[in-house]
C-alpha cells in the first residue's frame, strides 16, 4: 500500500511467533557458519545455504551473470525522474488523459465530471501489465492494464478548492460519482512511434474503465453462499466495484489480476463488526472519503452511495448491505482483450487486503500456483495451487478470439489455499487453509470458526481468522512478490513493521491473546538480534524455493535489508549509493540463460533515507551474488555492489509499477502521488526529467525509460 494512505491500526491481531524472532534463530544459525562450517554442513543442517549452491550446480550458474552497465545514480531530491546518462525518461498516460474522442482534452484547470472520470485514466497509477496484441510487434505495441489505487482529493478537486465536506456531513453526489470512478483499473492501447516516442491510442475498442461501480461476477467457494447475499444481488453470484487496487499479476492464459487491499475503509459499520470484518480494520464512524453520505440524495441510483452503509437495517441480509464488505478483499481477474467482458473475483485465493499475486514457475502437467501479500503489519504470505494440471495449449494467443476466463474458472476456482510458516533453520511449510485442517488443540478449522465440517466459502471468508489458527508466522507487511521463471524462486518485500519493540519486551495483545478462538492476539512483538530495529522502518527482502514434488515445504533466506548507510543495523553493508528503505514493489526480469535482473522500486518513510534520496528503482542481478559467507543476507558487505540504483523519482512520490518490453528495450515504471510533478500540466507526454517551473496540478503517470542508443536496458 502506499504510505500516503497507510493506517496504523491495521494489524493481524494474532499472538503467532513473529517473523522477528524466528530470524534471530535463523540469523544465530548462520553466525554459526562463520566459525568455519563447511558448505556441505551448511547443506546438511537443511537450510537455503545448501539449496542455493546445489541450485547453481544445476542452473549453470558458474556462466559468466549479467553485468549491470550503468553507474550507481547519487540520491535525488528534485522535481523530476532521475536516470543513468545515456538514458531517456518520457511521461505517458498521465491521471485524466481521456481514453476516447468524446472526452475533453485534460488541462490543469479542468474539473472533472463522474462521465469525464469514467472515460479517462484513473487516479494514483500502481501496479501494471502489458498484454501483446500480437507476436510480431509486442514491445511497440500492446495493451497496458493499470491500477489505479486511490484518490488526492486535493489534486482531484483542485478547480473547488478541495472537496465538499471531506470530514464531516454529508457528500455531494456528483463528488462522490467522480471519485469512485477515479478508483479502479485503466485499460490502454499505447505504441512505440517510428522516433521512439511512445503515445496512447485514443479510441481504441480496447481503452476501457472498471471502477468502483462496475458489475462483476463472483466465483470460487464463496459464490452464491449465505455470505455475500445483498440486496443488489440475492443469489450472491454478483458484486458492483474494485477498490484500492494496489499490485497486480497476471495469468498464463493472458488475462491480468488486479488485487484488492485496502478496500474495508470506504465502508462503514455503525453496529457490531462480524469477526472477520473487525479483523480486517472496517470503520465504525465514517468511511475514508464519506460516500455511505450521499445515499438518499436526489439521483442516487440502485443503492450506488448506501452500499457503502454496511450497518445490518433489515430482517436478513437481502434487505441491505451487511454482506457487501465480503463482497471485497479478492483477487479479481480482468481480460483486456475482451471488451465487453465482466472481471470476475477470484475467491478461492482467499479474502484480505491482498496486495499482488503472481504465478509460479509454471510447467507442464504441474498445477498452476499463485503467491499473494496480505499487506498490514504482523500478517501473513498466502500460496494457491490449482486442482487443474497446466495444460500448454491454455497459454495466452494475443488476437485469437476465445474465452480467457473460462480458463481462469478452469485453474483459479477449484483448488487448495495455503498459509506460509518460517521455520528458523531455514525451512518451511505451507499450511493448508482447509475445514478439516488441524489446529493446535486438534479441533478442526472449520469447528475453530464454528463453521460447519465442509464450510469451504466461511474459512475463505475468514481467511485471516484460519491463518491465526494454523500458526502461520506473522510478517512484516508483505507486499509485492516476483518469481524467476527459470528456478522458480520466490521473491518477496517486507517493506517494514512498526510494530516491533525493542529486544526482550513482553508482545502485547488484543482480544486477550487467546490463539485457540477467532480474531484473537498480539499487537506488537520484539525484535532481535537478526531483525533489531524497534519500529522497523527499513524492511527486507525474503526469497525461497519450493522443495521439490513437496507443495507443503519450501526453504527461505534473506535476500537483502533495507537500512541507511549509517545504520548500525545496516546488515547488507549498503553504502550511499544504494541504500534503501521499506522495498515495495519487485520484478524479476528473465534475460535468458536462466539470468535476469531484479527490480526493486521503494515507498520510503524512514527519515535516515528520505533525507538522502526520493523514492527509487535499484537493481541487482541475483546470479552474480555468492552466498556462502554465512552473512544474514545473500547482499552483504562482500558483494552489495552489485546493487546499484538506477532511477529516482521526483519530491513526495512512490516509485511502483514495473516491467519491460520483451525486447527489453523499455522499462515502465508508475510515479505516484508526485508533489510537484510532471513540469507541464497539461501534456499527456513529456521528458519527466524536466521539473516545474512553478507549482503544478501533480499528477501520477506513467514513465517509459528507454537507452538514447536503443539497447537493452539496465546491460
Amino acid at each position: 500500500m502506499s504510505k500516503e494512505i497507510e493506517n496504523h491500526s491495521n494489524l493481524n491481531p494474532s499472538n503467532n511467533e513473529p517473523f522477528s524472532s524466528v530470524m534471530a534463530r535463523h540469523v544465530s544459525r548462520r553466525d554459526i557458519m562463520r566459525g568455519g562450517l563447511s558448505l556441505a554442513a551448511l547443506g546438511m543442517l537443511g537450510g537455503f545455504g545448501g539449496l542455493n549452491m546445489a541450485r547453481a550446480q544445476e542452473s549453470g550458474a558458474q556462466k559468466t551473470p549479467l553485468a549491470l552497465a550503468f553507474e550507481s545514480l547519487r540520491g535525488s531530491r528534485t522535481d523530476a525522474v532521475v536516470v543513468p546518462e545515456g538514458y531517456t525518461a518520457q511521461v505517458l498516460i498521465p491521471w485524466g488523459t481521456p481514453l476516447d474522442e468524446k472526452g475533453p482534452t485534460w488541462h490543469h484547470e479542468q474539473e472533472m465530471t463522474a462521465e469525464t472520470q469514467a472515460r479517462s485514466v484513473g487516479m494514483h497509477h500502481d501496479g501494471m501489465h502489458a498484454f501483446p496484441l500480437g507476436k510480431d510487434n509486442a514491445s511497440r505495441d500492446f495493451l497496458l492494464a493499470l491500477n489505479n489505487e486511490y484518490i488526492d482529493q486535493k489534486a482531484l478537486w483542485a478547480p473547488r478548492g478541495g472537496p465538499t465536506n471531506a470530514d464531516a456531513g454529508q457528500r455531494p453526489a456528483d463528488e462522490v460519482r467522480t471519485e469512485i470512478n477515479a478508483h479502479g483499473v485503466t485499460i490502454v492501447r499505447v505504441r512505440k512511434q517510428e522516433d521512439g516516442h511512445w503515445v496512447h491510442v485514443l479510441g481504441d475498442a480496447h481503452n476501457r474503465r472498471f471502477t468502483s461501480a462496475t458489475p462483476m461476477d463472483l466465483a470460487g467457494p464463496v459464490a452464491g453462499s449465505d455470505y455475500v447475499r445483498t440486496r443488489y444481488s440475492a443469489d450472491g453470484t454478483r458484486t458492483r466495484g474494485t477498490n484500492n487496487n494496489c499490485a497486480n499479476g497476471f495469468t498464463p492464459w493472458g488475462t491480468y489480476l488486479t488485487c484488492e487491499e485496502n478496500w474495508p475503509e470506504v465502508f462503514v459499520n455503525r453496529g457490531e463488526l462480524n469477526i472477520d470484518d473487525a479483523r480486517l480494520g472496517l470503520p465504525t464512524e465514517r468511511g475514508r472519503y464519506g460516500w455511505e453520505t450521499a445515499a438518499g440524495t436526489d439521483g442516487e441510483r440502485e443503492d450506488e452511495f448506501a452500499r457503502f452503509d454496511v450497518t445490518p437495517q433489515g430482517e436478513e441480509p437481502r434487505n441491505d448491505y451487511r454482506n457487501e464488505t465480503r463482497t471485497f478483499g479478492y483477487v479479481v481477474e480482468i481480460d483486456p482483450y475482451a471488451g465487453q467482458s465482466r472481471a470476475v473475483k477470484r475467491t478461492a485465493l482467499g479474502r484480505f487486503r491482498h496486495e499482488g499475486c503472481w504465478p509460479g514457475k509454471l510447467t507442464a502437467g504441474e498445477p498452476v500456483v499463485f503467491y499473494s501479500g496480505h499487506d498490514s503489519r504482523n500478517e501473513y504470505i498466502y500460496k494457491f495451487v490449482s486442482d487443474a494440471k497446466w495444460d500448454p495449449t491454455d497459454a495466452n494467443r494475443p488476437g485469437e478470439g476465445y474465452d480467457r476466463l473460462a480458463l481462469g474458472a478452469k485453474y483459479m476456482d477449484q483448488g487448495t489455499l495455503y498459509v506460509a510458516r518460517f521455520n528458523a533453520d531455514g525451512s518451511g511449510e505451507w499450511l493448508p487453509l482447509e475445514p478439516d485442517a488441524r489446529v493446535a488443540d486438534g479441533r478442526t478449522l472449520a469447528q475453530a470458526l464454528s463453521l460447519a465440517e465442509d464450510d469451504r466459502a466461511g474459512v475463505i471468508v475468514h481467511t485471516c481468522d484460519a491463518a491465526d489458527l494454523l500458526g502461520a508466522t506473522p510478517m512484516d507487511r508483505p507486499e509485492w512478490g516476483t518469481v524467476d521463471p527459470v528456478s522458480g524462486e520466490v521473491y518477496m518485500t517486507l517493506t517494514n513493521n512498526a510494530d516491533r519493540t525493542a529486544e526482550n519486551t513482553q508482545p502485547t495483545y488484543t482480544h486477550g491473546g487467546d490463539i485457540d478462538a477467532a480474531g484473537a492476539g498480539y499487537a506488537t512483538a520484539p525484535t532481535n538480534a537478526a531483525n533489531p530495529r524497534a519500529d522497523n522502518e527499513s524492511g527486507q527482502i525474503l526469497r525461497w524455493r519450493e522443495r521439490g514434488d513437496d507443495v507443503t515445504r519450501f526453504d527461505w533466506e534473506v535476500f537483502v535489508f533495507g537500512a541507511a548507510a549509517d545504520d548500525t543495523t545496516n546488515l547488507s553493508g549498503l553504502t550511499e549509493h544504494n541504500q534503501f528503505a521499506s522495498p515495495d514493489g519487485l520484478w524479476y526480469d528473465a534475460r535468458g540463460d536462466g539470468q535476469g535482473i531484479l527490480w526493486i522500486e521503494t515507498d520510503n518513510g524512514y527519515d535516515g533515507v528520505a533525507e538522502q534520496t526520493n523514492d527509487q528503482v535499484l537493481a541487482v542481478v541475483p546470479n552474480a551474488l555468492s552466498h556462502d559467507s554465512g552473512q544474514a543476507s545473500v547482499v552483504d558487505a562482500g558483494n552489495q555492489q552489485h546493487l546499484k540504483r538506477f532511477a529516482v523519482g521526483p519530491n513526495g512520490c512512490e516509485v511502483t509499477g514495473i516491467f519491460a518490453t520483451p525486447d527489453k528495450t523499455a522499462l515502465f515504471i508508475n510515479i505516484q502521488h508526485p508533489g510537484n510533478w510532471p513540469a507541464n500540466p497539461d501534456a499527456a507526454t513529456q521528458d519527466a526529467t524536466r521539473a516545474a517551473a512553478d507549482n503544478v496540478r501533480p499528477r501520477a503517470a506513467t514513465v517509459v525509460i528507454q537507452k538514447d542508443d536503443g539497447g537493452q536496458v539496465g546491460v
